[in-house]
């Protein structure tokens, strides 16, 4: 059995993480306990210095306990590492330049005797809701709107699959769910919409369509 403590960007990710990816990885012996970065009730806009913070304390609170993480490209500012040199890379090389860097920030709080192996940086490019888009018939169904299933199948194949839907302030993931349905719910309430669909969808299928993700869940599913 592993446990494995997550920092999350917001409740939506820790809806989805608590809903969703838990129940899939515990029947592999790997349970994830999410926390959402920073002070209860803050809203966006992680600094690094915040997040880094935050992951040493994980790594120093629980020796025994791997640490991960998951955070959306899409609106990361240049303060995190890598994020410069990652701008204008594709979805495949992106997260990985900034991911590394990320280790290398974190590693760099440690000293030898304290080297955090445990730590796993994951980026979803370029937001969670990106892995809603790979099941678009149930995303429409959540939303009682079947017709929007063929509009979300489009998006996915104009855009080269769900983790390519990219990261303009207009064309990001939610963005584009908000304007074909602007009753979207984010957040982890009864009403919330993206932990609901992730659900339907489920986690096998989500990794087929989507890559980068499914190399973290294969990673989590290792410390088994």
């Amino acid at each position: 059995m592993s446990r494995v403590l997550i920092l999350v960007e917001g409740s939506t990710e820790r809806a989805i993480v608590d809903q969703v990816f838990t129940p899939a990885l515990a029947v592999n012996g790997v349970y994830l306990h999410p926390k959402v970065v920073g002070k209860p009730g803050h809203k966006g806009g992680n600094k690094f210095e915040t997040v880094r913070r935050d992951l040493r304390n994980l790594l120093l609170q629980e020796p025994t306990s791997t640490v991960t993480m998951l955070f959306d490209y899409y609106g990361l500012s240049d303060d995190w590492p890598g994020k410069t040199k990652a701008n204008g890379k594709n979805p495949i090389e992106a997260p990985k330049i900034v991911e590394q860097a990320i280790a290398s920030a974190v590693q760099a709080d440690f000293d030898n005797s304290q080297n955090p192996t445990r730590f796993i940086p994951y980026i979803q490019m370029h937001e969670i809701e990106a892995l809603l888009f790979a099941g678009p018939k149930e995303m429409a169904q959540v939303f009682d709107n079947p017709g929007l299933a063929a509009r979300f199948e489009k998006i996915v194949r104009d855009c080269g699959g769900c983790e390519n839907i990219n990261d303009k302030p207009d064309t990001a993931p939610s963005k584009r769910i908000q304007k074909l349905y602007p009753a979207y719910k984010k957040g982890s309430g009864v009403n919330a919409h993206a932990w609901q669909i992730a659900e339907h969808i489920g986690v096998q299928s989500i990794r087929q369509q989507c890559p980068h993700f499914d190399e973290w869940m294969t990673k989590l599913e290792q410390l088994r």
